[in-house]
């Protein structure tokens, strides 16, 4: 994550069909635009300090070492959580399971039988690749994983994101990003690599907490959006500032070789889920476009300018790709209330 460079209140949209008729309960949200980050890294990375042997806590399939072979900064305090959490200001709790389970008796479920497959298709493909989910609607297809309701096995190929980590990963510290996040192992395209989990926060809380910020402060929040073809947009906002995972390492770039996609498993609240762009190579930093308009159908940037009509100044982008824009994005939505908040 940039130090203190990290572009405020940024958000990710998508636009997907609406699964809610499938569903008999409340309307599904849609797929939201999201981005995958460069992938250019120091050769330095691998040597110097180990901060920590596995900054997971055995919360992972995997450890993940820490490593800072160029400064004497240490980690922040984190308190470590592999999936999703209840916060303040939001009524629904993503460690609540409210979707239905399907009954396969077999190892992996089949498209024929499965009403999880049935009802919302596959997204993984025989080598666990995600396929592609756009169609000619100009919408995504929605991704619903099997969950602990099915009577599947844990090894169904529809189950992917909740099994976890599958690829060697390490935090390091970058000499102009702060810290990072690399692989130590070649990655195919396609492949799911991690998640961005965190705090789910309501609205009106991401936006005190925006507003809280210093001028050099990170901000680790997103803002994901759904579009729904009805024309509704629905959103949640996670933060991982305090309580987060590995996802939270993960640098913007203008040319990313990860792109998130929302995925259900046992909730209505989506998992961020970060899927290979491109064949990655080992000791190659992971990174997604903050925007969200990297593999994405949503193409326009929010522009909105803020309360009083002043837009706060863009913050250096130092992804270093060819195609870079020289600031990271930024997503003016949580300065735009109508009602202003008092910030305590």
């Amino acid at each position: 994550m940039e130090d203190g460079v990290r572009s405020k209140g940024w958000g990710l949209e998508w636009r997907v069909q609406d699964p809610s008729e499938e569903l008999e309960s409340a309307p599904l949200p849609l797929l939201p635009l999201l981005s995958a980050k460069t992938a250019s890294s120091p050769r330095a990375i691998g040597s110097g300090r180990v901060l920590a042997s596995d900054i997971c806590c055995g919360l992972e399939n995997l450890p993940v070492p820490v490593i800072n072979g160029v400064d004497d900064e240490g980690l922040p305090p984190v308190q470590y959580s592999p999936e999703n959490v209840a916060g303040p200001g939001e009524d629904l709790d993503p460690t609540e399971i409210n979707l239905p389970g399907c009954d396969c008796l077999t190892a992996s479920c089949e498209a024929d039988t499965c009403t999880c497959l049935q009802s919302f298709k596959g997204a993984y493909d025989e080598s666990m690749c995600l396929v592609d989910l756009k169609d000619k609607t100009s919408y995504s297809r929605p991704v619903f994983e099997c969950n602990i309701m099915c009577k599947c096995s844990e090894a169904c190929k529809n189950r992917l994101v909740q099994n976890g980590l599958v690829f060697k990963l390490q935090v390091f510290r970058t000499l102009m990003k702060g810290w990072g996040l690399w692989t130590q192992e070649p990655i195919t395209k396609g492949r799911f690599v991690c998640e961005y989990g965190g705090e789910i926060i309501g609205f009106l809380e991401a936006s005190r907490r925006i507003q809280c910020q210093n001028t050099g402060d990170m901000n680790y929040i997103i803002a994901l959006r759904e579009h729904l073809s009805t024309g509704e947009i629905l959103q949640i906002f996670v933060d991982p500032t305090h309580t987060g995972n590995i996802g939270r390492f993960l640098n913007h770039s203008c040319d990313p070789n990860l792109y998130m996609v929302p995925v259900r498993v046992n909730s209505m609240i989506p998992r961020l889920a970060l899927f290979a762009a491109r064949d990655i190579a080992a000791e190659e930093e992971l990174s997604y476009d903050y925007s969200g308009r990297f593999n994405s159908l949503v193409k326009e940037g929010r522009t909105e300018e803020v309360t009083g009509g002043q837009t706060p100044s863009l913050k250096p982008c130092y992804c270093g790709a060819r195609t870079c824009n020289g600031s990271l994005p930024f997503d003016s939505s949580l300065y735009n209330l109508k009602d202003k908040l008092t910030v305590t």
